[in-house]
């Protein structure tokens, strides 16, 4: 095979579009000159031509064959039959174009554009060929090109060209293995690159919750890179395919079963199928044998609104849910361009004759039409009569009402003529070239065509069309759903939307109530391995399985989780705590002895009613102050031990209510101070007991030394003691409050901490001293002959503090929060009601109710 070139330009589209300048000749030559030259194979002779100043060839598949035949190399391959009347409108778009660019005189003045078109029969051998066929100028002419709908035939021409620098524009390839520019740098396309499809079917299989998908495709390379990338992607949403399988273009009942099987054995009701129509209709046909429904099919754009499955599918599509390429909402005149087939164009074009001979179901007078279906009926047909009217009849050919691929097509065309403008538009010396050179519109080389075409951007029908680096255009995608009607015809509506180029999280738009779902449901159906875990629960993943399979398990202590799902749970604060869902942190409850509590209430009363008490002796004395009773017990020491008493009552108020610095501050040396004043006057009048019977003895003048003088000042003194022991303690290390969340998970106890353990068991130590001091003292004095004898009562009390307060150490250590505090207020008043009754309530009962006893002669 020899390359050569013409002095002509070549430019090329088809389900491609390529602008082509080199020639490939498809011949041998059998003594190295071109007049030796021998065309290999048969030519073929169908083909639209127009001709022009720049000719761009396309490539459609008009025919197609569900079932590929083996070579055998010993008969002719048979032609593939089957007419494809949607393509045949695609290659009708592409004329279309042609003519209306032509027609303007604001546009390309001074460039006729020509077209040369071929069937592809969406197969890579007839690709190829009919490619080597445009590119060697056939027919004799100055330009050819070529392309192909299917991925896996543009890859085949671009390998197979792609060092001549020739432009592939395609208008339905779209697999994202085209966008690898180091690969196929001469590769641009109007049809957006599976990349977005992909993005898009994950976010919607994702936004309706179905994490758990089957993904089946057509052993292709379309099928193998989508599903490859949609399985990398679907990682980063959280969805699981529940299965993957890939069936052959040619499928047989082996390969059926096997495929149903798989989706039968499975849990998952959302299929992701990456087909074409012709395979989805041998698996809707198995479906429906088997009964099988209550799948949600998801459709790739490749069958989305493939409208001839309805009427095989038995309904089993209703709710289809698929994105569709951008559709036109109406291309001016394409209508009108479509029927305006004359019966001169049906004879002289061979695509035209067999397409009217298929609707019709007829038979031309000399047809050009070489692909009969059904050859054995076909000359058994009534002859064609031309004046058929195309209202009688009904073909995808003349439906404009989705135009989508044909609306990539149209923007194909019109890339190629925004770029051969732009290369019109160039000066001398500014151009893009070596030395600011201009390529000739009429005379240009491939790569110069490219370099205008990869810059090139452009408006169609009011619509901006763009592209990246790679050549693709910015992904816009309808998103459709498969409804029926009340007549039990298809509708396909647009429910949704994708668009790339809005932020992220917004570039997918569904209205969820214009959906129809299968079955008529009220709502999206389920499709999970695992039912998502609520708010308080996290995902413990199971080993071996996929990360859509996982149990729930509830968040440990103190921590929470607000959200569905949710892969960890959070820690609460300090100062919060979960509550019963564990989904919320809420505020910890906050414990102390407070007024209101009944503990509180109870010590509260008991205090302010022992202070009373306290104060109704003092008025009971004060009444009786004259009687022998007072007199005989020091009425000083009693009427200040008294208001003592009343203080200890009062102080334990001070333990009750929210904790403070500054009440913390006060609240334990007011404890210790008032109970060193009460034992050291309880100790004082043990003394004068002590002194008063030892006065009475001959020669003894120990009152003197003793007086009421002396008692105020042992008080005092006493007391003193205490005081520099509380102000040592508040220097050093001070009480304060303290929010302890340690102890309780749930609350936060505000409590008083000693600052200094020394400091208050020094307090309590001095207290205790004190108390052992008047202890024996009074146990000495028990016996001495008086019958208002105070001894024997300040014995007792003394036993009854010891007892309260030696049961309250362990107790208070073994305790917290408003318990301790209980404890405490517990041990004070019980202490100090003790002192009070065993000390005063004898007094009071003779003093109120025995006053016959309140005489000196008793007293004896």
């Amino acid at each position: 095979m020899q390359v050569f070139t013409t002095p002509s330009n070549m430019a090329l589209l088809a389900a491609n579009v390529l602008v082509f300048i080199g020639l490939f000749t498809g011949s041998f030559c059998t003594a190295g000159t071109l007049d030796s030259c021998v065309f290999l194979g048969e030519r073929e002779e169908l083909s639209l031509y127009e001709d022009g100043d720049v000719v761009i060839g396309g490539l459609f598949p008009l025919h197609f064959s569900p079932v590929s035949s083996p070579l055998t190399y010993k008969t002719k391959p048979p032609p593939n039959s089957y007419n494809y009347s949607r393509a045949l409108r695609w290659m009708h778009t592409m004329t279309f174009a042609i003519k209306e660019i032509n027609k303007r005189n604001d546009f390309l003045s001074n460039i006729t554009l020509g077209f040369h078109i071929r069937d592809s029969c969406n197969d890579i051998p007839v690709s190829l060929k009919a490619t080597l066929q445009l590119v060697n100028g056939q027919p004799e002419s100055n330009l050819s090109t070529e392309g192909d709908a299917g991925s896996g035939v543009s890859m085949a021409l671009l390998r197979s060209l792609g060092s001549f620098h020739i432009p592939l524009v395609s208008y339905f390839a779209s697999c994202s293995c085209l966008s690898n520019q180091k690969e196929f740098p001469t590769f641009m396309r109007t049809m957006p690159s599976d990349a977005f499809q992909i993005r898009a079917l994950i976010q919607l299989v994702r936004y309706f919750g179905w994490t758990w998908v089957g993904v089946i495709g057509v052993e292709s390379d379309y099928a193998r890179f989508a599903i490859q990338l949609f399985l990398q992607e679907s990682m980063h949403y959280g969805v699981c395919a529940a299965y993957t399988n890939f069936y052959p273009v040619e499928l047989n009942q082996h390969a059926l079963d096997e495929l149903l099987n798989v989706i039968q054995m499975k849990t998952s009701k959302v299929i992701v199928n990456f087909s074409g129509e012709s395979e989805m209709q041998d698996i809707l046909r198995e479906v429906q044998r088997r009964n099988m429904t209550g799948l949600q099919w998801i459709a790739s754009e490749a069958w989305a609104t493939a409208k001839s499955l309805w009427e095989k599918s038995g309904k089993l599509l209703q709710g289809t849910l698929g994105f569709a390429i951008q559709r036109a909402a109406v291309i001016p005149g394409l209508h009108q361009h479509l029927t305006s087939l004359s019966p001169l164009s049906i004879h002289k074009t061979a695509f035209l004759a067999e397409f009217w001979e298929e609707m019709f179901k007829c038979r031309l007078n000399d047809s050009i039409n070489t692909h009969y279906h059904g050859e054995d009926t076909y000359h058994d047909r009534k002859m064609c009569k031309g004046t058929e009217k195309f209202d009688d009849v009904y073909s995808p050919y003349f439906d404009v009402t989705q135009l989508r691929v044909s609306y990539n097509v149209y923007k194909a065309v019109y890339l190629v003529a925004h770029s051969l403008q732009d290369m019109s538009d160039c000066k001398d010396g500014k151009g893009p070239f070596q030395n600011g050179s201009c390529a000739n519109p009429k005379n240009f080389k491939p790569w110069e065509l490219l370099h205008y075409m990869k810059r090139t951007n452009f408006s169609v029908l009011g619509k901006e069309v763009n592209f990246d680096q790679n050549g693709d255009p910015i992904a816009y995608y309808d998103l459709m759903n498969w409804q029926e009607m009340s007549d039990g015809s298809l509708s396909l509506v647009k429910v949704g939307f994708y668009d790339a180029s809005l932020p992220s999280g917004q570039n997918l738009v569904i209205n969820d109530s214009m959906i129809q779902w299968p079955n008529f449901a009220l709502q999206a159906l389920q499709s999970v391995c695992s039912e998502s875990c609520p708010p308080g629960f996290r995902v413990a993943r199971r080993k071996g399985e996929p990360i859509c399979c996982y149990d729930c398990i509830p968040c440990a202590e103190g921590e929470v989780s607000n959200a569905t799902d949710s892969h960890e749970c959070s820690p609460c604060s300090e100062d919060t705590w979960p509550n019963a869902a564990r989904d919320l942190c809420i505020p910890k409850n906050v414990e102390f002895l407070s007024y209101y509590d009944a503990l509180g209430i109870l010590l509260c009363t008991t205090s302010v009613l022992g202070a009373c008490m306290s104060f109704l002796v003092v008025v009971v004395f004060f009444k009786y102050k004259d009687t022998p009773i007072v007199r005989a017990n020091n009425m000083e020491l009693s009427f200040l031990l008294l208001v003592f008493l009343a203080i200890c009552f009062l102080v334990s108020l001070l333990f009750i209510g929210e904790p403070s610095d500054w009440l913390c501050l006060i609240k334990f040396p007011a404890f210790g101070i008032s109970f060193a004043l009460c034992i050291s006057c309880l100790l004082a009048k043990t003394s004068v007991v002590l002194m008063a019977f030892r006065a009475r003895l001959p020669g003894s003048n120990v009152m003197k030394w003793f007086g009421p003088m002396q008692q105020r000042a042992s008080v005092l003194l006493g007391t003193a003691v205490q005081v520099f022991v509380c102000l040592s303690w508040l220097l050093t290390a001070p009480p304060h409050a303290n929010y302890n969340t340690n102890y309780h998970s749930s609350k936060i106890i505000i409590e008083c901490v000693t600052g200094s353990e020394v400091g208050f068991w020094c307090v309590l130590g001095y207290i205790g001293f004190l108390a052992c001091m008047c202890l024996v003292m009074a146990f000495l004095a028990r016996k001495l002959p008086d019958n208002f004898n105070d001894a024997k009562f300040i014995t007792f009390s003394m036993l009854i503090f010891f007892a309260v307060w030696i049961t309250f150490i362990p107790v208070y250590m073994s305790t917290v929060g408003k318990f301790t505090v209980a404890v405490h207020v517990f041990a004070i008043l019980a202490s100090t009601l003790g002192l009070l009754l065993c000390i005063f309530a004898p007094k009071c009962y003779i003093l109120l109710l025995r006053p016959d006893k309140n005489c000196k002669k008793k007293m004896h």
